[in-house]
């Protein structure tokens, strides 16, 4: 973890940015000895957004679940077979 006053951030942009990049973390900042930000890659803040993303998908599913918001593995199958033979997919064993 690297953490680093906020002054950096002003005083050597480029050697935080250098650290984001070839760490593939983020660098804390603070500001008068407390936490204030956090700076990272956009790679890295897309992954942390795609993992959030995920995680709110399966707390959705998880809750459908519970509810019994549910539908029979083999009913999607035969839906999903029947909607792509119908496109014009060919299967050899389904």
């Amino acid at each position: 973890m690297v953490i680093k006053p906020v002054s950096a951030l002003r005083n050597n942009f480029v050697e935080i940015s250098k650290l984001v990049h070839e760490r593939h973390e983020p660098v804390f900042l603070t500001r008068n000895g407390s936490g204030d930000m956090v700076v990272m890659s956009m790679a890295k803040f897309n992954e942390q957004k795609a993992r959030l993303e995920l995680y709110a998908g399966l707390a959705r599913s998880e809750a459908d679940s519970a509810a019994g918001r549910v539908v029979d593995f083999d009913v999607v199958k035969s839906e999903l077979y029947d909607m792509l033979t119908a496109k014009g997919a060919k299967f050899e064993d389904c």
